[in-house]
């Protein structure tokens, strides 16, 4: 069954297209008026050049303004075709969502996956063509890591509920996400999480109390002294008198800018990722102060966001200090007056006075960016629906429940009913056919639905519920594991996370696979009466028909469902549907002529 509505999802299309064909249209102009810009700007100082050597000096100055001019408008409309190619970029890849040709264009998130999370691994979250690379459109790495958080923790029914409503409000904001999309000096700047928090978490760089004062006011009264002598041509301030009175303090910064070198220095180092970052997470925050959001969530994130681009801006202005500080023009006046030393100590104080609530900060941005990315994802997929939080024990009940990644047209929704009365399935069937998927299918929803966004199902409802799958363990030869007990970890895992409060929703894919098929049936059976005894649902994938038994159990209350072939004599031809029962085909000729042998 297909979700998404031709009609809904051909709009976006033609809203894209029309889009970006004006985006195009306005970087051709844009190129075309910086052209002439130019050429006016070359012109004009030539003229003004031959006006200089022919004529009077006054003569010069309408042709100067004229050049003046003409060079803001060539950067004014660099800018505009800088900005066009950015959106171009964003615009390109919208439609590559929509289309289903997204994987593989954007980042995969790759930093984020752990083969040890609850489910992240399990239900491909991270990596290309994961869930995380359909979402994105985050601006900066702080959005990135608050997409991922959302894709990894649960969260509780209140806060998915007052995410959804955020998502619902934001769905719409085309405009906002191309703003987004122009934040930063460049396309390609980044604004990581990392950068921050490690200068944040960094051991405070010590300076000597009462310093910073005093250095501010030699350098003042040694800037202006300077300045008099040179203003006056040493009538004022004679040059022998200057030297006399500067000397001390010139002795003066020289000790401590020796005694202090090697700090400042390591400081200034560290602070080297961090200066080409800030301008980002700055101008994120007055994009956030200006906004005028309506969702509850929404304006808790904009008032924690409150203040923060002015002080962020402070710092921004002394790191570029640093940065300029060195440049031929101002090196040897800043060294004299201290000035690396002088901003590395307020830079110090800056940190000691912003720290908590540059996290706060940075924290707000990167909630914002996460229900951003949702709100483009809603958009996009009109045909998806909001699911229903409901105070019950443990639910996923969902009509049509599809998997979010494939194409709608190649998708095959199932219902799924998973609460008190129908607490787990035990879904049969042979190798692809797409019980694996199933189960993702199940997972990546309920990922979507805590995280705010709609899913991939006709209707849903679900209960407060924590996740743990076991769909893609592996072996590591680093930590000296095996797959089977790699398995059983994850099961261990889940097992204790079901002795919490808030319901679990378990997905397993071959339980104790690396075992026979008699102790198998034994163990799969007590994990599973230990999660149910604790009050968790899910499903368990198998094509060993012994674990069916567990299901007929009354007291487990439990249900055997199986996938297989369309039944038109080809058992290798799946539906890909979920069916009441347990499986009845048998393919092995068929695998073993896949395989090549002759049968």
């Amino acid at each position: 069954m297909r979700i998404m509505s031709n009609v809904n999802v051909d709009s976006v299309l033609s809203q894209y297209h029309a889009r970006l064909s004006q985006v195009q249209a306005g970087m051709e102009q844009a190129r075309s008026h910086a052209a002439i810009a130019a050429l006016v700007f070359v012109a004009v100082v030539i003229v003004a050049a031959v006006l200089a050597l022919k004529a009077q000096w006054w003569m010069c100055l309408f042709p100067i303004a004229l050049a003046a001019a003409a060079g803001r408008s060539f950067l004014r409309h660099r800018t505009a075709g800088d900005n066009g190619r950015r959106l171009k970029h964003f615009y390109e890849r919208a439609l590559k969502r929509v289309q289903g040709e997204w994987a593989g264009s954007g980042a995969a998130g790759d930093e984020f996956d752990d083969p040890n999370h609850a489910y992240a691994h399990d239900l491909n979250l991270f990596g290309e063509g994961s869930l995380f690379e359909l979402l994105l459109i985050g601006r900066s790495g702080i959005g990135q890591t608050g997409l991922a958080k959302y894709l990894k923790e649960s969260a509780e029914l209140d806060e998915a509920r007052a995410r959804q409503e955020a998502v619902q409000e934001l769905s719409g904001r085309t405009d906002l996400r191309e703003k987004v999309a122009l934040l930063g000096p460049y396309q390609f700047s980044e604004s990581s999480w990392e950068t921050f928090t490690q200068w944040l978490n960094a051991p405070a760089t010590q300076f000597p109390v009462g310093l910073q004062p005093l250095l501010l006011a030699t350098s003042a009264a040694l800037a202006a002294l300077i300045l008099a002598a040179v203003a006056t041509g040493g009538i004022l301030l004679p040059w022998i008198w200057l030297a006399r009175i500067a000397a001390p303090v010139v002795v003066f910064h020289t000790v401590v800018g020796v005694s202090l070198r090697e700090r400042v220095n390591k400081m200034i180092e560290s602070l080297r990722a961090l200066s080409s970052e800030t301008q980002l997470l700055r101008e994120g925050l007055e994009l956030l102060e200006s906004e005028r959001l309506k969702a509850g969530k929404l304006r808790r994130i904009t008032e924690r966001a409150r203040g923060g681009a002015a002080a962020v801006h402070r710092l921004e202005r002394m790191l570029d200090g640093l940065r300029q500080r060195n440049k031929d023009q101002f090196l040897h006046i800043s060294r004299v007056l201290m000035v690396g030393t002088q901003l590395s100590m307020a830079i110090e104080k800056w940190r000691r006075k912003h720290a908590p609530v540059l996290r706060e900060w940075m924290e707000a941005w990167a909630e914002f960016e996460a229900l951003n990315a949702l709100g483009g994802y809603a958009y996009e997929n009109p045909g998806n629906n909001f699911p229903e939080f409901a105070e019950v024990l443990a639910a996923f009940e969902g009509k049509a429940v599809g998997h979010p990644l494939l194409a709608p047209e190649g998708c095959v929704c199932n219902d799924v009913n998973l609460n008190p009365v129908s607490r787990f399935y035990i879904v049969s069937g042979s190798n692809m056919s797409g019980k694996s998927t199933l189960l993702r299918a199940i997972g990546q929803n309920a990922v979507l639905a805590f995280a705010g966004a709609p899913v991939r199902a006709k209707e849903l409802r679900l209960s407060a519920l924590r996740m743990c799958a076991s769909i893609n363990v592996a072996d590591s030869l680093l930590n000296g594991k095996s797959k089977f007990l790699a398995e059983v970890d994850r099961l261990k895992l889940a097992i204790e996370m079901a002795e919490g409060g808030i319901p679990l929703l378990f997905l397993v894919d071959e339980m104790f696979s690396g075992t026979n098929s008699v102790d198998r049936r034994l163990a799969a059976e007590a994990v599973i009466r230990t999660l149910v005894g604790r009050g968790a649902i899910g499903a368990l994938s198998t094509h060993d028909l012994a674990l069916t038994e567990i299901a007929e159990d009354p007291a487990l209350h439990g249900a055997n469902v199986h996938m297989g072939s369309r039944g038109n004599g080809d058992p290798m031809e799946f539906d890909y549907r979920l069916k009441p029962g347990v499986t009845r085909e048998a393919n092995a000729l068929a695998i073993a002529r896949m395989a090549g042998v002759p049968v």
